[in-house]
């Protein structure tokens, strides 16, 4: 019976940073306000507002001969440690355990000994208080090149937070705004304990769902305990053998492992390429699966709304298009958009004025925008009520906590304005000044960023693995907290600090890592751009990149 409903949806196919203290609040929101395929014109229009500027060519000639360089020097430390002159501190397999299947393969196992070991402090750096627009970070030292670190019981205090997916501001310890998710604590306690199948759907998680429909404009949803689990328990629910799954080269590890685990075919398309999804689209229909030419039985397109590594947004109006043209499903996952860009927060769907009906499929999570944990699921009621009954993450999941769904229905609320105020329309237009004006400053200052315009993701490209590192110790030394991602993660040449902004960033702060980013990139010559700025939208000749393959 659930089967069958679900196939209404899904039919078989047919073919040092000088704040003052008074002048933050502390841990919390600051509250002071602040002074290409088929074309429409929303979607050209969108298509030119991003910018992925390729680097010089010595930067990638120079790039390669550092990784080149830091891998010879890997092999040496290796023949150094295979004959005792320098000790291991790996986990390695024992002795008595050589004839097994070995746990820890020796390839895989090269770029953590002898590259990441050398620039871990780097990551993993622990906090100690709200990661709001400032955050405070334990000291922490190495006295064995990073194999292990001790805390120096030093605090850095105030470090302005740029990393944190914090785009609203709600996370935020205002006890006027908490008040209602501590009395809801209160009421219910921490955690359930239980399924929702079994004892564990309360009434506020049906006011939730109810509530994530009406914010979405859909007819029904449905909620997760994990936002990751979202995409990879409920893909393999959607789709499997027979089934066809055409995915965007940068999608998510959470939308590559559940189209994994569901057993249907994949193939994978140029980043927001229509020439290559039309391509692959046209190829499926006229030749079906291999070797039996038979029609698929469904053919699923899998987006994101905002690409959290590129910093650009899905041209949503094409896709729908070509997905239309060819009969074709539409999985969008807004795990970055959903409250982030939208006059009213509501996503892509709002930004690019499509109808939300047009996406099979509406993915989001509630741990950035809402500043919560958990995602949902959000389409007609017929797909809803399929993945109540076979979703893994619905029937063997724990449901949400309490206390996180009353944080996710105030934020929800006062994004709506359904709490009497419109402070949730503040943030977001705040939120896109801050874009627009970071963005331009660094454009200005010769900095080579990708993205759209509109995306409170900013990453700016870095290349170099040893400018990668010295850029991050260098930030954090003046008290900006940064994000840095390097290969595997990106590709080789594209390594990246991503900065993250946030309503409850003031302009003061935006002002003083911009005047520290300008020095850095003086400092370690990361200025790469060869574009002057000016007003004229970057172009993106995606038939060149065609035609290159």
């Amino acid at each position: 019976m659930a089967r069958t409903a679900a196939n209404v949806l899904l039919k078989p196919h047919l073919n040092q940073n000088g704040l003052k203290r008074e002048d933050i609040k502390r841990n919390g929101y600051h509250n002071k306000r602040e002074k290409d395929g088929p074309v429409t014109c929303v979607a050209s229009r969108q298509h030119k507002q991003e910018s992925f500027e390729q680097a010089p060519m010595y930067v990638a000639v120079m790039t390669y001969l550092g990784f080149g360089i830091v891998t010879l020097f890997g092999y040496f430390r290796d023949f150094l440690r295979a004959v005792g002159i320098e000790k291991c501190h790996l986990a390695q397999e024992r002795e008595e355990q050589k004839d097994f299947v070995p746990l820890y393969q020796d390839f895989e196992n090269f770029y953590t000994r002898n590259l990441y070991m050398r620039v871990r402090d780097n990551w993993n750096r622990p906090i100690c208080s709200l990661p709001g627009p400032v955050f405070d970070v334990m000291e922490r030292v190495s006295d064995d090149y990073n194999w292990t670190f001790r805390f120096t019981g030093k605090t850095l205090y105030n470090v302005i937070n740029m990393g944190s997916y914090n785009y609203l501001g709600f996370a935020e310890n205002n006890t006027d705004f908490m008040k209602p998710v501590a009395e809801k604590t209160s009421q219910y306690g921490v955690g359930v304990c239980s399924t929702r199948q079994e004892i564990g759907n309360l009434d506020i998680h049906e006011e939730l769902e109810q509530l994530v429909a009406t914010f979405l404009g859909v007819e029904s949803s449905m909620t997760f305990g994990m936002g990751f689990a979202t995409n990879s328990m409920n893909i393999p629910a959607l789709v499997g053998k027979g089934c066809l799954i055409l995915s965007d080269e940068v999608n998510h590890t959470s939308l590559i492992l559940g189209a994994r685990l569901s057993g249907a075919t994949i193939r994978v398309f140029k980043h927001n390429n229509m020439h290559s999804l039309e391509k692959l689209l046209r190829e499926a229909v006229c030749s079906g699966q291999p070797r039996t030419h038979r029609p698929w039985k469904k053919i699923l397109i899998m987006v994101e709304g905002i690409y959290s590594m590129e910093g650009s947004l899905v041209r949503l109006p094409e896709i729908i298009a070509l997905k239309k043209k060819y009969k074709a499903y539409l999985f969008v996952d807004e795990a970055h958009s959903i409250g982030a860009v939208g006059p009213t927060g509501r996503g892509v769907t709002e930004l690019f004025n499509v109808n939300p009906a047009d996406v099979d499929v509406m993915m989001g999570t509630f741990t950035k925008s809402f500043g919560a944990a958990g995602g949902y699921i959000a389409g007609k009621k017929e797909l809803v009520d399929y993945l109540r009954c076979q979703s893994h993450s619905a029937v063997y999941a724990t449901s949400l906590s309490p206390p996180v769904t009353e944080q996710i229905i105030r934020a929800m609320k006062c994004i709506m304005g359904n709490n009497g105020s419109t402070e949730g329309i503040r943030r977001i237009r705040q939120l896109a000044e801050n874009t627009k004006y970071f963005r331009a400053r660094l454009k200005e200052m010769g900095f080579i960023i990708y993205g759209h315009e509109d995306s409170p993701v900013v990453p700016i490209l870095l290349y170099m693995p040893g400018k990668v590192v010295a850029f991050a110790r260098e930030m954090l030394e003046r008290k900006v907290g940064v994000v840095v991602v390097g290969f595997p993660a990106t590709p080789i040449t594209e390594a990246r600090a991503r900065f993250c902004l946030s309503a409850a960033h003031t302009r003061e702060m935006l002002n003083q890592v911009l005047h520290h980013m300008n020095e850095v990139g003086d400092l370690f010559c990361l200025k790469f751009s060869r574009r002057k700025h000016s007003s004229r939208p970057d172009l993106h000749d995606e038939t060149g990149l065609e035609q290159s393959s």
